[in-house]
C-alpha cells in the first residue's frame, strides 16, 4: 500500500520547517509595517508613529487610521484568500496553471457587477446607482458568484471527469465575457468609465463595515480550506486513487468548490478582479518548502500571498508620488514573471499533482 509519505514527499526536516515558517512571519509583518508607513501621500516615519500613538494632528490619524491600516489588512486578507483558492484549484484539478479563475467563480461576479453599473445605464445615472451604496454591487457581485457556484456544482454532480469540469468552467468564464462585453458596448459613457475602473481592482475604497463583511467571508473559506486538509492530500493521485482509500469525492468537490467561491467571490466583490497571485503563490511555496503536504502548504500560501499582495499595494502606491497605479496591473506585472520564472527553471511541477 502506497504510504502517505511517498504522495506527499518527506521535504524538510521539522526544525528547517519551523525556521522557514519563522522568516516568513518576520518578512510578512514588516511587509504589514512597511505598507503603513509609505503612501501616495508624503508623510514621515516619525510622522506616522506619532499618529499611531494618537500624538498626532487629525490629518495624519485619518490617513493612517482610516486608510493605510485599513488598506493594508485588506492586501493581507486578499492575498490568503487569493493563494488559498489557487491551491486548492491546483489540487483538486491537478493542473498547475489552475487559479482562482478557473471556476468562473471571479468572471460570475463580475457579471453581477456589469448588470448593475452596466445593465441599467440607459435607465439610471451613476450618481442614482451610487445612492444604493457600495452593498448592491457587493449584492449582485455574490449573486452572480453564487449562481456559477451552483451551475459547477450541478455539473460535478453529473461528470465524472474532473478535467471535464475544468473545461466547462473555462467555457463558462468565456461566455460570461462575451455577455459583459455585449453590456460594455451599449452602455453609455459614464457607466462604462465606472466598471473599467472596478475592473481595476482596488484595496482602498472599503468602509469598515464591506471590511468586517470580508474578513468574516474569508475567514469562513480558511476554516473549510484546513478542514479538506485530508482531502487535498488525498486528491494528490487523482479520484481515482482517493477513492479507493475511502474518499467520498463529490463531498470533497463540494466542499473545496464552496471554499474557493466564497474565498475567491469575497475578494472580486468588495476589490473587483485580481488576478495571477492565485495561479503563482502555490508554486512558490512549493518550491520554498520543497513539500505538496497541504498541512505545510496551506500555511505557507498564506503567508507568501499575504505579502506578495502587500508588496503589490506597496508598489501600486509609488511613494512618494501624487500617483497610484490600479492594484490589478501591479498583481499582474508581479504574477506573470513568476509563472514564467516557474516554468523556464524546468522544475518538475508535474511532480506535485
Amino acid at each position: 500500500m502506497i504510504e502517505e509519505t511517498e504522495i506527499i514527499g518527506k521535504g524538510l526536516t521539522d526544525n528547517h520547517k519551523l525556521l522557514k515558517f519563522g522568516g516568513l512571519f518576520i518578512l510578512v509583518a514588516i511587509l504589514f509595517i512597511l505598507d503603513i508607513f509609505l503612501g501616495s501621500v508624503n508623510i514621515k516615519p516619525a510622522e506616522v508613529i506619532h499618529a499611531l500613538l494618537n500624538s498626532a494632528d487629525k490629518g495624519l490619524e485619518l490617513i493612517v487610521y482610516k486608510f493605510r491600516i485599513p488598506k493594508a489588512i485588506t492586501a493581507l486578507v486578499v492575498g490568503i484568500a487569493l493563494s488559498l483558492s489557487g491551491l486548492q484549484m491546483q489540487t483538486i484539478f491537478r493542473n498547475p496553471m489552475a487559479g482562482p479563475d478557473v471556476l468562473g467563480i471571479s468572471s460570475g461576479a463580475s457579471l453581477g457587477v456589469a448588470f448593475v453599473i452596466l445593465g441599467f445605464s440607459s435607465h439610471m445615472s451613476l450618481s442614482g446607482i451610487q445612492g444604493f451604496g457600495n452593498w448592491a454591487l457587493v449584492a449582485a457581485s455574490w449573486a452572480g458568484a453564487g449562481i456559477i457556484m451552483v451551475l459547477i456544482m450541478i455539473i460535478s454532480m453529473r461528470v465524472n471527469d474532473i478535467m471535464t469540469v475544468l473545461i466547462l468552467g473555462i467555457m463558462l468564464s468565456s461566455g460570461i465575457s462575451a455577455i459583459v462585453s455585449i453590456l460594455q458596448y451599449f452602455s453609455n459613457e459614464t457607466m462604462l468609465k465606472a466598471y473599467v475602473i472596478w475592473t481595476m481592482g482596488s484595496l482602498g475604497n472599503l468602509t469598515s463595515q464591506q471590511l468586517e463583511v470580508l474578513m468574516i467571508s474569508v475567514f469562513a473559506g480558511i476554516i473549510l480550506t484546513f478542514f479538506s486538509v485530508k482531502m487535498l492530500n488525498a486528491l494528490l493521485l487523482g479520484e481515482n486513487y482517493a477513492a479507493s482509500i475511502g474518499l467520498n469525492v463529490r463531498f470533497a468537490r463540494f466542499v473545496i468548490f464552496s471554499g474557493t467561491s466564497i474565498l475567491a467571490g469575497s475578494v472580486t466583490a468588495f476589490c473587483g478582479p485580481i488576478g495571477f497571485l492565485g495561479i503563482a503563490v502555490p508554486h512558490l511555496a512549493r518550491i520554498y518548502f520543497r513539500s505538496s503536504d497541504h498541512r505545510i502548504l496551506i500555511p505557507a500560501v498564506m503567508f507568501i500571498g499575504g505579502g506578495l499582495m502587500l508588496i503589490s499595494d506597496i508598489i501600486s502606491q509609488l511613494p512618494g508620488s501624487d500617483n497610484v497605479l490600479p492594484v490589478n496591473s501591479v498583481t499582474s506585472l508581479v504574477g506573470i514573471p513568476v509563472v514564467i520564472w516557474i516554468i523556464l527553471r524546468n522544475r518538475k511541477i508535474s511532480g506535485y499533482f
